[in-house]
Formats: C-alpha cells, structure tokens, sequence
C-alpha cells in the first residue's frame, strides 16, 4: 500500500514539477532519474576500463607512470556527454556529476585493473575559481565513484595552487605551459605506499592530470591510476 501511494504521490508532482533529462531535455518519467531511458541507452561507451592498453592510457606513455587509465565514455561536440558535462560544470547540476561517477564505479567493479583502489582523489580546482563554481565538479563525480566502490574520498592532500587559463582552445605544446608547476602536496603521510585514483570529467590531451600526477608520484611509494568520464578523441 505504502509503495502505491508513494508512487501516486511521485506521480502527482512531477504534473506540478516536471524533471527534465539532463542529456536531451525531455520530461522523464517516473521511474527515470537525471537522464532518460533513451540518452542512457545512447551513451557512447568506450569499454576502455576492460582494456589494459587503450587510447586512454596511451597519452600518458612516456609522460608520467600511470598504472592504469581509462574512460566511460566518448565526448563529442553535441553528443549527450557533452550536454551532461555542460549541465554538471555550468548549470550547477551537481547530481549530474554523481549520477556519472556511479556509472564510473560499476564500470570498475567490473574490471580486473582497479581492485587495490585505496584511496580516491578528484583533480582539485584553484579555491577562487571553486569558490565562484561553489563546487569542484570532480568530486562530485568521485563522490559518485565512491558510493558504488565504497573507496573513500580523499581532499587533503593535493591542492592547486596557481590559477590557470582555461584549456579549452590551446593546443598541446600551450596546455602543457599552462599546468606547470601548479598543484602542492600536503599531508602526504596518510598516501604513502597507497594506490590512488585521479578523477576528472573531461580528458583531452591529458596535460592537467600528468602535472597533477606527476606532482602526487612525490609521495613515496604512491601508485596512480585515472578514470575520467569521457574522452575527447576528436577535439
């Protein structure tokens, strides 16, 4: 009985307040949440969490020593990740970026790469740029990771300390310029000899993550891996 009324009741406001998909704006049902049937069925999937050498972990060859790194998804202009993404970093749907980091937990749950995960670590922003957002959108996506792999969130130990011009139109050679020497490590003791994970939303040339990287590969005995949730192949 309680199930019914409770069902009638989720009927009734979503007359007065309709929820819309996150991915293409369409009213969603009852039983739908942040994105609909259709855009979840639509997701570009990349598989790459199942595959040791992918297009992913590719980039950083050669750059930083990464144990694995992979992504969910393909990011295309006006593909549904990219309304998602939108959606997460510029329309404050912060539920967006924990519905995404769950879809990134079962997707490691079911690879053989990231089963030592100890500790998870969202790519951190700079505090003024945070502070205007009133949210880092990476932890909400490894907040999201985290309620599936039950791995603990962890914040305290890297910052970003210099504040950056966007990456969006600059090429390989100035994304690298623009990513030196700007993240600081901090309470390092509780990471030592630990196998982190690094979080981010969006991968393109992967120049934020390897100086993030690079900056936690200080701690001693620290292991990295990444998982982003979509990757820019085309951009």
């Amino acid at each position: 009985m309680f199930k019914i009324i409770k069902h009638i009741l989720n009927g009734l406001l979503s007359l007065v307040f309709p929820q819309f998909c996150s991915g293409c704006g369409e009213t969603l049902a009852n039983n739908e949440e942040i994105i609909c049937v259709s855009c979840r069925y639509h997701l570009p999937k990349t598989n790459y969490y199942l595959i040791k050498e992918n297009k992913v972990s590719e980039i950083f060859w050669g750059r930083v020593f990464i144990e694995h790194a992979a992504s969910l998804y393909f990011f295309r202009k006006d593909n549904i990740v990219q309304h998602l993404i939108h959606q997460l970093k510029y329309r404050g749907k912060q539920e967006v970026g924990v519905f995404l980091g769950q879809q990134i937990g079962y997707a490691l749950n079911e690879s053989p790469f990231y089963k030592d995960i100890d500790a998870i670590v969202p790519l951190p922003l700079h505090p003024r740029k945070q502070n205007k957002r009133g949210y880092n959108q990476s932890a909400c996506i490894a907040n999201g990771i985290s309620e599936i792999t039950k791995i603990p969130v962890n914040t305290t130990t890297v910052f970003k300390i210099k504040e950056t011009q966007s990456q969006t139109k600059k090429n390989r050679i100035e994304r690298m310029d623009n990513v030196q020497s700007i993240f600081e490590i901090r309470n390092t003791d509780v990471m030592n000899n630990k196998h982190v994970l690094l979080v981010d939303d969006v991968l393109t040339t992967g120049a934020t993550l390897e100086s993030c990287a690079m900056t936690l590969l200080q701690i001693p005995g620290l292991k990295i891996s990444i998982a982003t949730v979509a990757f820019a192949s085309d951009i």
